[in-house]
């Protein structure tokens, strides 16, 4: 399967944030959408793997911050390329909280929304979320962040391929984790960031 077929479904860029035990994180996810109305409900996905859907399965609440085309893909890395288990995300960073607590970026965003969790489903790599709004307001009136306008226009673009040198490795372009050998399988999924294979770029032999 050609997996860039799934580039053309519509979705957004979001920094889904939750908090439990008094520990705040954040992450990108490109999933949620308006699923009911009266009361609004929401459907959100997140990687398993990831702190943040910990934090909002036992928070069960979560403010989703709508990223909008003056996101930096400093903004992406920093929230998307690094662990909350690690690191403190939100220590430095210019943010505002939601009426329950929940961080959200005041900048290069156009929304927010504050939302409690009512359900639940593991799928897999992914735990699916339906949750209601609660509250929420507009930021800006700059343009949704798009996934296709992350792709096409945010997103590093390879570099030109070096001829006739060896590969040794592959590294992705996202988190510059780097897989050793010179074939990289076409299934094979990041183990820091969770993007596909199409996402990294040959290592060559000096």
């Amino acid at each position: 399967m050609n997996k860039k077929a799934l580039y053309s479904l519509s979705y957004g860029v979001f920094v889904l944030a939750g908090k439990a035990g008094g520990k705040i994180n954040a992450c990108i996810t490109n999933t949620c959408m308006q699923v009911a109305n009266s009361p609004t409900r929401v459907a959100i996905a997140v990687l398993n793997g990831n702190y943040t859907r910990e934090l909002v399965q036992e928070g069960g609440r979560f403010c989703l911050t709508l990223l909008d085309q003056s996101c930096t893909m400093e903004t992406i890395r920093h929230f998307g390329m690094q662990s909350g288990r690690d690191v403190d995300k939100f220590s430095g960073m210019d943010y505002a909280v939601d009426k329950n607590g929940l961080p959200y970026l005041p900048g290069q965003s156009c929304a927010y929304l504050s939302c409690r969790v009512l359900s639940s489903q593991d799928l897999g790599s992914h735990s699916l979320f339906i949750a209601e709004v609660e509250d929420g307001d507009v930021l800006s009136n700059r343009e949704p962040l798009t996934y296709a306008y992350y792709q096409n226009v945010l997103k590093p673009k390879p570099a030109p391929r070096a001829a006739e040198k060896k590969i040794i490795g592959w590294r992705c372009k996202i988190c510059n984790y780097v897989y050793e050998g010179a074939a990289l399988p076409a299934d094979y999924t990041c183990p820091l960031c969770g993007h596909p294979a199409e996402d990294f770029e040959p290592v060559y032999a000096e």
